[in-house]
């Protein structure tokens, strides 16, 4: 799965500076409080946090993440939507389908 910068910071797209600002040090308040963990596990999230941040609260570099952010979500809508067109329709079928001998007979009789 694929995290983005909102992610790591729990935040939805769109958030206010301040709101970013508040959830970064909210987040770093919960591993000063003496989050157990793997510490290689924890040292790699909390670079993530802080990369997160340093995009998130920076309003040029923000703008050129949520562009590519908007960018990778088209591709995705486009690739989903060919998939889609590309599955096969199948002929309706009977629930319970009829020998060609018998189909033929009851055709014979109705005529």
């Amino acid at each position: 799965m694929n995290y983005t910068h909102y992610d790591y910071l729990e935040l939805p797209p769109g958030a206010s500076l301040a709101r970013i600002e508040a959830a970064y040090a909210q987040i770093l308040a919960r591993f000063d409080a003496g989050v157990t963990q793997n510490r290689d596990d924890l040292s790699l999230l909390v670079r993530r946090i802080h990369a997160a941040y340093e995009v998130l609260h920076d309003d040029g570099a923000r703008k050129a993440y949520d562009e590519l952010l908007d960018a990778q979500a088209q591709q995705a809508d486009a690739e989903l939507k060919a998939d889609l067109d590309r599955q096969v329709v199948r002929p309706l079928r009977r629930v319970q389908e009829v020998p060609a001998t018998l189909n033929t007979a009851f055709s014979a009789l109705a005529a």
